[in-house]
């Protein structure tokens, strides 16, 4: 396999240093196994504790099998073999793999790294309970709080943590209201042979406005917290110290180079693919020199239960990690499905089987709708959503789609397209919304989705009836945007700062979703048609069929 599914930029270790130089300085040797995986030592490893770590995160509701395109794998491609994940085929991976572990005397925990929440009719239809109760027949031993648990606001988020069998936590998120302070824990500390290791949690701040989490809940900074947690966890004999990070890569790098005392942290958020043997996908685990110059193991399994992670740890007396190995495993067919696991996913199934495979239209060519392209670059899913959303307001006086590339979470293949696999694009129910914004305003939402785009952030601007070029070699808010013209019949012309311009999006932007404030506070005569979006795209599709994208320079680069 060669695609590399990673959402944002490889990270060397911090400071300079080449992993391999990294180890050099540490004391430590790196090796890699017939399988790929790596194999760290130092100097200092031989006879201490040793962990097992099954990972994974970012599931999505992927409770059926996964296609290629991350979608409702068709019944065609599960015969023959070509489909991957689901909660049923994660199941038997995680038991052959303790089953593995337990056979070589070696104490193991499971652990999911968050955003089990939103991206199919399961969640949809079930809110969070279906993803819980696979996660309860599996046995997790934590579960890290990610922002797409907030989608459905506090008070169903309370209700998904409240049937979980096992410790939902994450120590940076406040909850001093409301029903969350009763089910949401902080940390959890777990005993293996002996010892003891605490397993902290922290969620990305930005949920505050990416997801609906309420006025009464709210984040502290990531760094802040943990240095604070660390101290307090170790000040009671606790040296052995796992993190589920739900921040993404790059800042769990921050993190490993800034907080002293992590001994691994196991992340989420940004969807990446850490692994050996996925062409240009950084290195599993990637190594961090931590404050006191100790390794600190990174790793992260993608998204959608493509992969599960396995690590394995051994501890100093310190609870430093001195040696460790592991890598990805990709949950191919060649792994059955759990029979018990699928028997109950084809029960909860029933109720929206016929919905989920009602078939929308025939695409010509498939529709390129992927994280790497549509946080980054004009994509074509971007330009699809954006002129079905035109399309759709034909007629008003709205001559401008404006979306967010977060909001695009699947592709599509070439063939039959069902409900089921537009749903999955377009999983939030958000609604269609028009308002007017002058040029100006628009100009700064433009520059405002562009300014986080080595993160890889979802605020990244997809259009339609417009057109901008980008550079990204400007520093944020200082200009990358610039050329922004508007279609003019079969014309284009410079936008003018001063004009009123009618503009159609989703209700989460116009609400000041994703940091889009300036819609929120200076839009005009706001209109909520209550049109699910997924609804537009699935009529746009079909009145188009064979439909098939176009990329036609509306962000030049």
């Amino acid at each position: 396999m060669t695609k590399n599914f990673k959402a944002d930029k490889a990270g060397q270790p911090l400071r300079g240093v080449s992993r391999r130089g990294f180890l050099a300085l540490a004391g430590a040797s790196l090796a890699m196994t017939g399988a790929g995986a790596f194999t760290m030592t130092s100097a200092r490893a031989g006879g201490g504790f040793r962990l097992g770590v099954l990972h994974i995160n970012d599931m999505h509701s992927r409770l059926a099998e996964i296609s290629r395109h991350n979608s409702t794998c068709s019944d065609g491609d599960s015969a023959d073999g070509n489909c991957f994940g689901g909660a049923a085929r994660l199941a038997t991976a995680i038991r052959e793999h303790r089953a593995d572990m337990d056979g070589d005397g070696l104490a193991h925990v499971t652990l999911d790294a968050g955003d089990q929440s939103q991206g199919t009719l399961f969640y949809t239809t079930y809110r969070g309970r279906a993803e819980i109760e696979m996660m309860n027949m599996i046995g997790f031993d934590a579960m890290a709080l990610g922002n797409h648990e907030f989608n459905n606001g506090p008070d169903s988020l309370a209700e998904m943590i409240s049937t979980a069998e096992f410790p939902v936590i994450s120590g940076n998120t406040n909850v001093a209201e409301g029903p969350l302070g009763d089910v949401l824990g902080e940390y959890v500390v777990v005993e293996r042979d002996g010892e003891r290791i605490a397993v902290l949690a922290v969620t990305t701040p930005d949920t505050a406005f990416i997801s609906s989490p309420g006025p009464h809940v709210t984040f502290t900074d990531d760094i802040v917290y943990l240095q604070e947690a660390v101290d307090r966890v170790r000040g009671d004999g606790i040296d052995k110290i796992l993190l589920l990070s739900h921040v993404g890569f790059g800042r769990d790098q921050q993190i490993a180079a800034q907080v002293d005392g992590i001994s691994a942290i196991i992340g989420g958020h940004s969807h990446t693919l850490l692994s050996n043997t996925v062409e240009d996908a950084p290195a599993y685990a990637t190594l961090v020199e931590s404050p006191a110059g100790r390794a600190v193991p990174i790793v992260q399994a993608y998204a959608f239960s493509r992969y599960l992670g396995r690590l394995e740890l051994e501890f100093g007396d310190d609870g430093a990690v001195v040696a460790a190995s592991g890598d990805t495993i990709l949950l191919d067919a060649s792994f059955a499905e759990a029979e018990d696991l699928k028997a109950r996913i084809e029960e909860l199934a029933e109720p929206i089987e016929e919905m989920v495979r009602t078939p929308v239209a025939t695409l010509a060519a498939g529709i390129d709708g992927s994280r790497e392209s549509c946080r980054a670059m004009e994509c074509e899913m971007g330009n699809t959503v954006g002129d079905a959303l035109l399309e759709a307001v034909e007629g008003q006086g709205i001559t401008i789609a404006l979306g967010n590339g977060g909001g695009l979470r699947a592709s599509l293949g070439e063939g039959t397209v069902t409900l089921g696999d537009v749903l999955t694009v377009l999983p939030f129910q958000n609604t269609l919304y028009t308002l007017e914004v002058t040029g100006a305003t628009l100009v700064a939402a433009l520059e405002h989705g562009v300014n986080a785009i080595e993160d890889g952030a979802g605020r990244f601007p997809q259009v339609a009836g417009l057109r901008f070029r980008l550079d990204p070699s400007v520093a944020p808010n200082e200009g990358r945007v610039s050329e922004v013209e508007v279609r003019d019949g079969d014309a284009w012309a410079p936008i003018d700062p001063e004009a009123v311009y009618g503009i159609v999006t989703n209700n989460f932007m116009a609400g000041g979703g994703d940091g889009y404030a300036m819609l929120a506070t200076e839009g005009m005569n706001g209109y909520d048609t209550a049109i699910d979006m997924a609804e537009v795209l699935a009529q746009y599709l079909s009145a188009h069929e064979p439909f098939a994208p176009v990329i036609d320079g509306r962000i030049l680069q």
